[in-house]
């Protein structure tokens, strides 16, 4: 496409961990501060605010579903290159002011197409591993660390903007950061190596397979859980524990930091280990939440963020490879099935997290969470189980447990 790209494997790998930590600042610059939009200088009410979230989350689900089919079919950059061009297009478009009904249309048909960026890009890794699923294995946990290094740049970056041009700022930075995400995708070999043949080595799972969807429904609830927890926390922490506005920044903060030495730390996991070390992801959840509810003292809350940023890391780097080891012909959909269990469950969150907080009090929201995160536990290692049943049909040796 006119561009020059990457061919050698560790030249691709960078190409994508530049394009992960581009894309993650891009979002999470944006992302805080997007409803304050709404809200302040559209003049929206709760409702209005809730309806566009929702409805932009529900089409980034879409279009991540649809996306990850066409690729495939046929896998290449476009994916990736045509949601990241409808995204910064639509942030552009925000800079007028829209009224509430092309509000909703921008965000159903460009805004949406951003949330399939993050699987395609996954995909791509891959797709364009050096061969092998050990070099697949290797790459996921680097780019989930960049992509938590970019969390943590982000929204700093985004208040920093906010503080100086204003909003006009923050929308701009987001379209040129995407757009620059495009040129990164572009920098990419569209060809794949030619010893990546997953379908002459396994014809996978079908989708409908319970072994895909136990994790799938652990992974979602595992979601849940982690989301709707987020949004208990700081209630409970200045109104239960007559805690700061910035002692919850502090905690989710550490949680940041420690997202990035767990996920590099899973380079050094054996592939057989890995359902396994998932299982401790989502135990550490459990532990967090639990002892979350426990806890009184602020110091104390801050240092057992370090369990949630662990569990993050875990599940989010672990998660992703496992959907990929279970359906190795689909990259792109095993990819979304897995990003998409985390938009479910930031969807279902705030209803979640605002119902059981009013009903039974923010603690007891927080231990619900806990169950939650139990009863993923639960069905993961059912799904292992279910993997054992299928040996004939299992993608590779890692999924089943030893």
């Amino acid at each position: 496409m006119g561009l020059p790209t990457t061919s050698r494997p560790g030249r691709r790998l960078s190409t994508l961990l530049i394009t992960v930590l581009l894309l993650g600042i891009t979002e999470s610059m944006i992302g805080p501060y997007l409803v304050l939009f709404g809200a302040e200088r559209l003049r929206l009410s709760a409702l209005e605010i809730g309806v566009f979230v929702s409805l932009t989350a529900v089409s980034g689900m879409a279009a991540s579903v649809w996306l990850a089919r066409r690729y495939d079919r046929r896998p290449g950059r476009w994916p990736a290159v045509l949601a990241a061009s409808l995204a910064g297009t639509g942030y552009l478009l925000l800079l007028v002011r829209p009224s509430y009904p092309l509000l909703l249309v921008i965000g159903v048909v460009f805004l949406g197409a951003g949330s399939a960026v993050f699987p395609q890009l996954f995909a791509l890794a891959r797709s364009h591993a050096d061969g092998t699923k050990a070099g697949a294995g290797r790459d996921t946990p680097v780019l989930r660390s960049a992509w938590s290094l970019a969390w943590a740049i982000g929204p700093l970056a985004g208040g920093a903007l906010l503080a100086g041009p204003g909003y006009s700022g923050v929308l701009a930075a987001t379209a040129c950061g995407f757009c620059l995400v495009v040129v990164a995708v572009l920098r990419l070999d569209a060809r794949r190596p030619a010893t990546t043949r997953p379908a002459e080595t396994s014809r996978g799972l079908p989708l409908s397979s319970r072994a895909v969807a136990l994790p799938l429904a652990g992974f979602t609830l595992f979601h849940v859980a982690m989301f709707s927890g987020a949004v208990a926390l700081p209630l409970y922490v200045t109104e239960v524990l007559d805690g700061s506005p910035g002692s919850v920044g502090w905690m989710f903060s550490v949680c940041a930091v420690a997202e990035i030495p767990a996920a590099l730390a899973l380079l050094l996991v054996p592939d057989r280990w890995r359902p396994r070390v998932i299982l401790v992801g989502m135990g550490l959840m459990v532990v967090y939440l639990a002892l979350v509810a426990a806890f009184t003292g602020i110091v104390a809350l801050v240092l057992v963020h370090v369990a949630r940023g662990v569990a993050i890391a875990v599940v989010g780097a672990l998660g992703i490879g496992y959907m990929q080891d279970l359906l190795p012909t689909a990259p792109g959909r095993a990819t979304t099935l897995f990003a998409n269990s985390a938009t479910a469950g930031s969807l279902v969150s705030g209803i979640a997290a605002g119902g059981l907080s009013h009903a039974l009090g923010y603690r007891a929201a927080l231990l619900v969470c806990a169950a939650l995160s139990v009863v993923a536990w639960l069905l993961f290692l059912l799904a292992q189980r279910r993997v054992r049943v299928e040996p004939d049909e299992s993608v590779t040796e890692p999924v089943a447990p030893r």
